[in-house]
This record gives C-alpha cells, sequence and structure tokens, in this order.
C-alpha cells in the first residue's frame, strides 16, 4: 500500500510541474501578446492621425492689409494677390496688427496667426558675427570714411549729438568707384564698429524669374531690419537692381523694375523707415536710375577714388605688417605700383611671400616684390576690358 502511495504521489507531482511550466509558458506568451497589442495600438493612433491630416482642408496664408473698425479685417492672400474682406471674433481682432500673417480657411475666415515668417535667404541676410575687419585696416580713404560714419554709424552711436544740434542725419549711403578700392571693406568696416544689426545683401540676390518675388523679398528685408531697429542694411552691386528703367518690354526686364520700384518706396515711401540706415556701393554709377540718386534716398553719394601715392603707401604697411621683410624698400613699390587698386596691392604683398615660400627663404625680398608687381600688373593687362569698367 506504502509503494502504490508513493507511486500515486511521483505521478501527481510530475504532472503539478507540467502544469506549472505550461502556465509560466502561457504568461510569457501573454506578455508578448500585450507587448505587440501596444504597438499595433500605437500605430493604429498614429494611421489615425495621419488619416485625419489628410481629411483636414488645408489653410491658406494670407497677409493683413488694415484693420477695420467695424470688426472685419482687410486681406491680401499670398500667392494670388487676391484681397478681400473678412469678419473675425473678438479675441484675434485684438491681437491682429497691419502686416501680420494669418491661416485662413477655404471659407476665407481667420484661424490663427502666424506672425512674420521671413524667407529663408532673408534671414541667411542678418549678419550674427561682426567682421573682423576695422577702420584700422582700410589704407587711406579717411575723408570718405569719416563721411560714411557721420551718415550710418555715429546716428546710431550718438543720437544726442544730432538731436542737440537739430538736424536729420543722411537716410543713405552710395559708396562708387572702381572695382578694388575698399567701398565693401568700408562696410565691414561699419559692421564691426556698430552696435546695430546688420543685414547684408548683394543686388543679385533680389534679381528673381517669377512675378512679385523680388519685390516680396525687399519688403520682408526692410520689415526684418525694422523688427531689428537699429539695423543697417547694405546693399552691394546695386546697379544688378538699380539701373535706368527701359521699355524694352521683355518680362525679365519687368521684373527688375518691379523690384527696383519697392525699394524705392521702402527706401523713401509713405511708410516710416524707422531706425534703419542704408549703405549700397557700385562700380557703374553711370547705370543706376536717377530715382536711386536723389536725396531722400541716397543724401551722401560718396565717390571711393583710386588710392594715391600716401594711401598705398598705407595699404602696403598693412599688408606687409606681419611679413617678414629684408632690403624692401616701399617707397620704391610705391612708385611702381601707380594707378593700382587696393586689391591689387594686397595681392602684390601676397603673391611676393608666395614667391619667397617658393624659394624657401628666411624674408621677403625686393626682388620679390617687384616679381610680384610685374606679374600682377601682367594679369591685369590681360584681363578683358570690360572687367575694370568704372565711373
Amino acid at each position: 500500500m506504502s509503494d502504490m502511495d508513493e507511486t500515486i504521489g511521483n505521478t501527481a507531482g510530475g504532472e503539478h510541474d507540467m502544469l506549472m511550466l505550461q502556465i509560466q509558458d502561457l504568461k510569457a506568451q501573454i506578455l508578448d501578446y500585450k507587448l505587440k497589442n501596444e504597438l499595433l495600438e500605437k500605430e493604429l493612433a498614429q494611421l489615425r492621425k495621419e488619416n485625419s491630416q489628410l481629411k483636414r482642408v488645408p489653410l491658406f496664408v494670407a497677409v493683413v492689409v488694415d484693420i477695420l473698425d467695424s470688426g472685419e479685417v482687410y486681406l491680401r492672400q499670398q500667392g494670388n494677390n487676391q484681397e478681400y474682406v473678412t469678419m473675425v471674433n473678438e479675441k484675434l481682432h485684438s491681437l491682429l496688427k497691419p502686416g501680420m500673417k494669418v491661416a485662413v480657411n477655404n471659407t476665407l475666415s481667420i484661424v490663427k496667426i502666424i506672425g512674420n515668417i521671413y524667407d529663408s535667404r532673408i534671414q541667411a541676410m542678418e549678419l550674427e558675427d561682426e567682421p573682423g575687419i576695422t577702420f584700422d585696416n582700410i589704407g587711406g580713404l579717411r575723408d570718405e570714411i569719416e563721411e560714411v560714419r557721420e551718415a550710418v554709424e555715429y546716428p546710431l552711436t550718438k543720437p544726442q549729438v544730432y538731436e542737440r544740434i537739430g538736424v536729420e542725419p543722411p537716410k543713405g549711403v552710395l559708396l562708387y568707384g572702381p572695382p578694388g578700392t575698399g567701398k565693401t571693406l568700408i562696410a565691414k568696416a561699419v559692421a564691426h564698429h556698430s552696435s546695430a544689426r546688420f543685414i547684408r545683401m548683394s543686388g543679385s540676390e533680389l534679381v528673381h524669374k517669377y512675378i512679385g518675388e523680388g519685390a516680396q523679398l525687399v519688403r520682408e528685408l526692410f520689415i526684418l531690419a525694422r523688427e531689428r531697429a537699429p539695423s543697417i542694411i547694405f546693399i552691394d552691386e546695386i546697379d544688378a537692381i538699380g539701373s535706368m528703367r527701359t521699355h524694352d518690354g521683355t518680362s525679365g526686364s519687368a521684373e527688375v523694375q518691379r523690384t527696383l520700384m519697392q525699394l524705392l518706396a521702402e527706401m523713401d515711401g509713405f511708410g516710416n523707415r524707422g531706425n534703419v540706415r542704408i549703405m549700397a556701393a557700385t562700380n557703374r554709377i553711370d547705370m543706376l536710375d536717377p530715382a536711386l540718386l536723389r536725396p531722400g534716398r541716397f543724401d551722401r553719394i560718396i565717390h571711393v577714388p583710386l588710392p594715391d601715392a600716401g594711401a598705398r603707401l598705407e595699404i602696403l604697411k598693412i599688408h606687409t605688417d606681419r611679413m617678414t621683410l629684408q632690403g624692401v624698400d616701399l617707397d620704391e613699390i610705391v612708385r611702381l605700383t601707380e594707378n593700382t587698386t587696393g586689391a591689387e596691392i594686397q595681392a602684390i604683398c601676397r603673391e611676393a611671400g608666395m614667391m619667397a615660400v617658393r624659394r624657401d627663404a628666411m624674408a621677403v625680398e625686393q626682388e620679390d616684390f617687384l616679381a610680384a608687381v610685374r606679374k600682377v600688373k601682367n594679369e591685369q593687362l590681360a584681363a578683358p576690358d570690360d572687367t575694370r569698367m568704372y565711373i
């Protein structure tokens, strides 16, 4: 009897162990199914979200032109420039301002305020880090630099002086002269010394294919400058968009003229430009439209000439300051570099240094400079005539 009980007990114990293993296996399967279920629920939620977005009616972007006393808002839709008046609730009406961007639905009702979203090209024009160029790095041009500082820098850094005298500073400065004489260099020095936000661009960046795109960029450029005020806008090679208006009838010319007219309106239109100063540079002032050159837009038109002997010596000293020289007569180099620009003098100093490197010399000698002068002058003589055109 005792052997039978032991056998039954062993059998019952084995069945119990098997059942426990089966229970553990089922628990593991349940846990696995729970994890899979959670993943499927997340995927379902994502698909439902995407589905609802696909079903949602798209919103259109419009600009607030004016706020009407009746509680209505005057809008202009971007893209097709359609204009319309729509109602808006009191909460949004109190927040809206002219120039704001808003989202409207297909019934032309304002859904939400977007605010000012600038073109990425405009945001890239804002200078975050000031250039390392100072006025000490510019040889000569003392009178020209002082005129620029009086018109651009001092009104922003010392406005109390102008208020005390009772004079309004110039609104804009146009620098013109041969290529390589330091026009852009002056602008970099202004950006370094001024505490204002500096926004720089090239005139060619405003030339675009599609109707109204260039004018829109100009508009956003000045809106950004007013928001960042005090600020300085520098337009290099302004002749790309500022050339004289013609009647050739081509679509490309018409678009450039639209961009120019928008620039003229922003510079001296009915709207308040605020504490925004404008600088521009060109080497073809003969091509510019007379409307750009009149007082009120560019109040100071400054000629940046070829450097004279004293200025050439200053430029040579600036560019040879860190060079190791031996027996170099800078006065002789000044005499040989008559009618050269500051950029060409910098190129001569660089070439002289490269010739010393080629010889593995310990210092730059007079012969290196003489050879560099011949090389740079020969390259300039071999260049096409139109590369040195200027007024």
